[in-house]
């Protein structure tokens, strides 16, 4: 049987993973608050497959992309330039700002989630609503930072917090099904990560910047 406790744990522990990888200036420590991120999600897979072994399949596919191969990708596309472009918005301004849109998604997703349970009983009925405010605000503050961030790296970091956003709801809503985990690993962006990161170092060495604002003014 699933501990709600363990889940609630795990899964409310990704909204400070995200708000610090959101508003780290160093991009480093950014890397590091998705690296924790990800073996959060790890542990949530592994927490949900006594219900459905399936998902230990889908737990090590993420602990390999999501633990290990985007961190990495992160880390060396950052090494020589560890600090983020100056953002649109400053973070004392920043920080309220996502302090007050956490707090409004996650009670008004709590709230309405009893729209998403239908017919599901027992302890899953307990932990979905968290799971899914939790999982509607990541998805919020990936969209966040990839709007309010000029720091390209960053955008990529908005990104992966879009797609545990998604995953996070993925396996709430249907925990139980073998399809599953076969849909999350075949939803992982670590590719796409990888080919962002190698396009923006190229960018970085040809022109000395991964600010997005100077890019848009760049012209053939």
């Amino acid at each position: 049987m699933v501990s709600p406790e363990l889940v609630h744990a795990l899964s409310l522990t990704m909204i400070f993973t995200s708000f610090a990888a959101v508003e780290a200036r160093n991009l480093r420590h950014a890397t590091v608050a998705y690296l924790c991120q990800a073996l959060l999600i790890c542990g949530l897979l592994v927490a949900y497959s006594v219900q459905n072994t399936a998902l230990l399949y889908w737990a090590g596919t993420a602990l390999v992309t999501k633990a290990i191969l985007v961190p990495w990708f992160l880390w060396r596309a950052t090494a020589g330039a560890e600090q983020e472009t100056k953002p649109i918005i400053g973070f004392g301004v920043s920080a309220v700002l996502l302090i007050v849109l956490l707090s409004v998604m996650y009670k008004l997703t709590h709230m309405h989630a009893g729209a998403f349970i239908g017919a599901v009983t027992g302890n899953l009925a307990a932990i979905l609503p968290t799971n899914l405010a939790v999982a509607f605000t990541v998805f919020v503050l990936g969209i966040y930072a990839i709007l309010t961030r000029r720091d390209a790296i960053k955008t990529v970091i908005g990104l992966c917090l879009l797609e545990n956003g998604v995953h996070l709801s993925l396996v709430s809503l249907a925990p139980k099904l073998e399809e599953t985990a076969l849909a999350g690993i075949a939803t992982e962006v670590v590719v796409t990560v990888y080919l962002l990161l190698y396009i923006i170092g190229g960018i970085r060495k040809q022109f000395g910047s991964t600010d997005t604002f100077k890019l848009s003014e760049l012209h053939w």
